[in-house]
């Protein structure tokens, strides 16, 4: 087989700061990092104290007498989204540019595992996410894929609303000819009280070339062969 040497020895793209198809960057902070000063920490796991021993909790023991230090700090990383992700800022430019394929082929990542605090009883929901789409003139690092939804994920939300942000993210970032995010999750506020259902829900977002019927068929059909393991 031939190969072009030029286009061997032709050094790999090099990383563009992402402006936003608007022209600002996109809002992947939510403000100033959070800062939880010491007295704060302690007066805060004091709170915590009180409520799991309200709850019938006994803190005088080697297992528990921790615990609301251990509960507010796990609380505290399991929201991490609302500091941001800055490492998101970066995209290349994509092969051949976008005028090199008027429809394009789909950039499918999945199944991507998260976890999430509903924050209507900030119990946790928890499951997969399938991410694609179609590039325009960029494209941005599989792996930033995976950050978006924890990004979104790791913050008190619903499921509806972290599809939403994970697709619009992301037409934001590179500016796509089109979006598809499907979520899968199963939620513990339903299955530890009140219905007691033990089903999964299924949520989908769609964006510009996605809204045509086959393009979301082929999305979907690649998500279930990836959950199914073939």
């Amino acid at each position: 087989m031939q190969h072009d040497t030029a286009a061997a020895l032709a050094p790999a793209p090099s990383p563009i700061p992402i402006r936003g198809h608007a022209g600002t960057a996109p809002a992947l902070h939510e403000g100033a990092p959070r800062a939880i000063a010491p007295d704060q920490w302690r007066r805060l796991e004091g709170h915590v104290g009180e409520i799991l021993s309200a709850l019938g909790m006994d803190l005088d023991t080697p297992g528990t007498w921790r615990t609301p230090e251990r509960f507010l700090r796990a609380l505290y990383d399991a929201t991490a989204g609302y500091d941001g992700d800055p490492k998101l800022l970066t995209a290349f430019p994509a092969e051949g540019g976008a005028a090199a394929d008027p429809v394009g082929g789909q950039i499918i990542e999945g199944p991507i595992a998260f976890s999430a605090l509903c924050e209507h009883h900030a119990l946790p929901f928890y499951g997969v996410a399938h991410v694609g789409y179609v590039p325009g003139a960029q494209i941005i690092g599989i792996s930033k894929l995976t950050r978006i939804v924890r990004l979104f994920a790791r913050r008190f939300t619903v499921q509806e609303r972290l599809g939403e942000q994970i697709a619009d993210t992301l037409v934001d970032l590179v500016d796509p000819r089109g979006v598809a995010v499907r979520l899968e999750a199963s939620h513990l506020c339903t299955r530890m009280r009140g219905v007691e259902e033990h089903s999964h829900t299924v949520t989908t977002f769609w964006r510009g070339a996605f809204r045509d019927p086959d393009m979301r068929r082929e999305f979907l059909d690649e998500a279930a062969r990836r959950r199914a393991g073939a």
